[in-house]
């Protein structure tokens, strides 16, 4: 199945729990633990519970086949201190003790989606979990290769071939660069540049000894464009050729939309987008060989010959 396929295909394909039949919600408070390909699931949701390990209540732990041992260590951990460890995986069922996990979700770069969903569920979170599936789906309608010359994430595309774009976004919404750069990377398999930690003393002097390095230059504000960001985009304005907002969907009431759904939705969107780059650049949307072959050492613990 290709990519365009599997992303047409993925809103409401969440098929795990929603924690609202008769065993309810786990035990509050929560922690929130992600581990190799599941970190960027547990960004998006950090919302929901306390980032990393909680003394009480009940813990999340995500992980992928090559970070199995650490998640161990982890669990054993909470255990210790009597708290109730909900482990979920992501990947492959042959690589995990099925009887250990609460939920698997497919692995790969879309396993994402699958992960956050159910981290909202377990954390009481279901309107939230309901908003974003309304609004990759929107988002879908408008992104599927069946759309001509409206379709955004093509048209975006497009505007990021052969460039390496700078992402920014407000302070607080770094998951949102982070979202991007690995979806541009190992979908699109280009290079971009996340701007961060305190943007304005970035920007005002990484163009002033050399201004044409700024010739052919991209810049994606990613989410608000809120007061910094506002002031980000004059400066960049003078100094490079392009400054685009990426802003969150809007609701079914045309309001903008961000939170946990919003985040959401934007990486949806940004997987369209990279398919679509990738498709530009003549290159293969699946993971390299590369990532393939470092995932298999890490799970094996043997290096491989490439790596050699």
């Amino acid at each position: 199945m290709s990519l365009y396929e599997q992303l047409s295909r993925l809103p409401g394909s969440y098929q795990g729990p929603d924690f609202q039949g008769s065993g309810g919600l786990p035990t509050a408070p929560y922690g929130l633990l992600g581990l190799g390909e599941t970190s960027l699931a547990a960004r998006i949701c950090e919302d929901f519970a306390q980032t990393g390990l909680t003394r009480s209540g009940t813990q999340l732990l995500l992980s992928s086949p090559e970070t199995l041992a650490a998640a161990d260590d982890f669990a054993a951990l909470v255990q210790v201190g009597g708290i109730e460890v909900l482990r979920v995986g992501a990947g492959e069922g042959r690589r995990f003790d099925l009887d250990t996990l609460a939920y698997l979700a497919p692995g790969g770069v879309l396993g994402t989606y699958h992960l956050a969903q159910y981290v909202a569920y377990a954390t009481g979170h279901a309107e939230e979990a309901r908003q974003a599936e309304a609004l990759i789906s929107e988002l879908r309608d408008r992104c599927v290769p069946e759309v001509g010359d409206s379709n955004p994430a093509r048209a975006l595309a497009w505007s990021l071939w052969g460039r390496a774009p700078l992402l920014l976004a407000p302070a607080g919404e770094g998951v949102l660069t982070e979202a991007w750069q690995g979806l541009l990377a190992r979908v699109g398999k280009v290079l971009s540049i996340p701007v961060e930690h305190e943007p304005l003393y970035t920007l005002t002097g990484a163009f002033e000894a050399h201004h044409e390095r700024g010739d052919g230059r991209l810049a994606l504000i990613l989410g608000e464009e809120d007061a910094e960001m506002a002031m980000c985009r004059e400066i960049l304005e003078t100094r490079i050729d392009e400054v685009a907002l990426i802003g969150y969907p809007l609701d079914a009431d045309g309001a903008v939309a961000g939170g946990y759904a919003g985040t959401l939705a934007l990486w949806y969107f940004g997987a369209w987008v990279a398919a679509y780059l990738a498709e530009r650049e003549g290159a293969s949307a699946e993971d390299s060989a590369a990532l393939v072959q470092v995932l298999a050492t890490l799970v094996s613990g043997t290096p491989g010959d490439e790596l050699n």
